[in-house]
């Protein structure tokens, strides 16, 4: 049985510009480095992880490799996003925060379960802060909110011919 989530690892460009958001921007305690000379495959590498912790004891990570070419790009919101949950009178203060220190930054939006705002983390990773709303365990309950019959309609849906007005 899986418990919970331990990391979620990702690329990033440079690990002191990484600590500085997540850890100065975003409050996230580095709670670990790993410094990697060579892979279980036997490969020589320069590799940095380093650990973010949140306060469930799970952690964001990121690898720095700088001898290893990684195609870094702005990722769209829902192509690859990181959805970190707070309470809600931090959205407004981290959205005015994020405004003030020059970084990327968008909301409030209205997801009927969530709020959330939005930032984009210096390797082009959008940073989704989220707050739960009161209706959030009906909407997420899926004998309430009939997700599968949603999915089930969806798949029917998309493979047929689009009609041209």
């Amino acid at each position: 049985m899986i418990k919970k989530l331990h990391h979620n690892a990702y690329r990033c460009r440079d690990s002191e510009e990484t600590r500085k958001f997540y850890e100065e921007f975003l409050g996230l305690r580095l709670a670990g480095t790993l410094e990697i000379a060579e892979t279980k495959s036997g490969r020589q590498t320069q590799a940095l992880h380093t650990f973010y912790e949140l306060d469930d004891g799970s952690y964001l990570a990121f690898f720095e490799v700088p001898d290893s070419p990684f195609q870094f790009k702005e990722q769209h919101d829902y192509d690859l996003h990181i959805a970190l949950e707070v309470e809600r009178p931090m959205l407004e203060k981290k959205l005015a925060e994020g405004k003030a220190r020059g970084i990327e930054s968008r909301g409030i939006a209205d997801h009927k379960f969530i709020n959330s705002i939005y930032f984009r983390d210096p390797n082009g990773y959008v940073i989704e802060l989220t707050a739960k709303v009161p209706s959030k365990e009906s909407a997420m309950d899926p004998g309430k909110n009939h997700a599968r019959d949603m999915l089930k309609a969806w798949q029917a849906a998309k493979r047929q011919p689009a009609t041209v007005a």
